[in-house]
């Protein structure tokens, strides 16, 4: 294991900066910089710069009209982009619906979905939690009946972040209740134009909405818009959560906030209390370690050696971290993180804040990143998994 980059690789790196430091928008960078509110129009604006390059898709196939980059290439252009401050791309459409459509869709699904995912032009979002059935995603109800050329469904999926702006949906729905739960389980892509949806918002403790109930009444589906074959959605699934744990473990913005957790501790005066830089230095050499853990994935997959099972693991390191680091920096802001000021998260506001402007975000965010452990598997669920398929025990 090298975990070195090579000249070739380092030269990559500095054209990946060059490129990024010239096309991302000042106002955005400055925005994911000091943790201010990103609009839709933020996301899609880079989403959009990046699907005129054609790299949206970063992670894609030649073939599917990716980069056909290496793992470690990836690597590099995520940890660049995170470390100039882009906004994380939303990773439903490129990290994990095409993944599954390149591998099990149908020609006509791959003609017909990917070019709007790639040019960023399609929101999607995801379509698996129910009251319910969130880590225990096999017992999901949302039920789709097979009639003549299409489904109708009905039922409800909840969580579903930034539903407000999808254009489409993928979903797991029930077609069978024979046998496991998990073999009565199908892929749909779904219109979310379709009549019979519902999209009802969830605010959240910081006061956002970032996450919808989406209910289906009736909703017809066509046959064509099933991946792969009936009932065997739980594959698919299984094969776009590795996709999404890895994407959760996140440690190129875990080295981004790191610096914006130092830059806050220095500007109220902490940063030379030893009892903090223990903590800051333990939360660093975490972070470090998750680096480790993910070069020694890449390097696995680069050398062409079975690379290691350990989604489950990095989700639950990366998720812990993200929250240290937001309870680090509101412990920094001290009594001035509390309040919630929202309108010192808007770009161009002329109000008094209360303590420093880099403050102000700092509860909300504190607040939306105790969902980190819970979703995309709970982290107690997680350590079952990897102690059975890691440990073999």
């Amino acid at each position: 294991m090298d975990l070195n980059f090579t000249p070739e690789e380092q030269a990559f790196r500095a054209e990946i900066r060059a490129w990024v430091a010239e096309n991302l928008p000042k106002d955005i960078s400055h925005k994911v910089h000091n943790a201010l509110r990103l609009t839709k129009d933020d996301s899609q604006r880079w989403t959009q710069i990046l699907g005129k390059k054609g790299w949206h898709g970063w992670g894609w196939p030649k073939e599917f009209g990716g980069p056909g980059w290496n793992a470690i290439q990836r690597h590099l252009f995520e940890e660049e982009c995170a470390l100039a401050g882009a906004p994380r791309v939303a990773p439903f459409g490129p990290v994990m619906v095409a993944p599954v459509i390149m591998a099990f869709g149908s020609p006509e699904q791959q003609k017909k979905h990917l070019p709007g995912i790639m040019s960023g032009e399609v929101w999607w979002s995801q379509g698996y939690s129910e009251p319910g059935s969130g880590s225990d995603l096999a017992s999901l109800k949302t039920r789709a009946e097979h009639k003549g050329d299409k489904y109708i469904v009905n039922g409800q999926k909840t969580w579903t972040t930034l539903g407000q702006y999808g254009d489409w949906i993928f979903c797991l729905v029930r077609t069978s209740n024979d046998g496991k739960p998990q073999t009565g389980i199908s892929f749909l892509l779904i219109d979310m134009k379709s009549p019979g949806i519902t999209v009802r918002p969830i605010i959240t403790l910081d006061g956002e909405h970032e996450v919808n109930e989406v209910f289906f009444d009736n909703v017809e589906v066509p046959v064509e818009n099933l991946v792969g074959e009936e009932n065997k959605g739980w594959t698919y699934a299984k094969y776009l959560l590795a996709h999404e744990r890895t994407n959760i473990a996140d440690v190129n913005r875990g080295k981004r906030e790191l610096e914006r957790l130092k830059r806050i501790a220095r500007a109220e005066g902490v940063y030379d209390d030893p009892r903090f830089r223990d903590q800051v230095a333990l939360l660093e050499v975490d972070i470090v370690a998750l680096e480790m853990m993910v070069l020694r994935v890449l390097s696995a997959e680069k050398s062409g050696k079975q690379s290691l099972d350990v989604a489950g693991l990095l989700k639950i390191r990366g998720s812990e971290i993200q929250q240290r680091y937001t309870e680090l920096m509101m412990l920094a802001g001290g009594p001035f993180s509390i309040p919630f000021i929202h309108e010192a998260m808007e770009a161009g506001w002329q109000g008094d804040y209360v303590g420093a402007a880099h403050v102000a975000p700092l509860a909300g965010t504190y607040f939306n990143y105790r969902k980190t452990t819970i979703y995309g598997g709970s982290n107690e669920v997680q350590r079952n998994i990897v102690s059975q398929t890691v440990l073999g025990s």
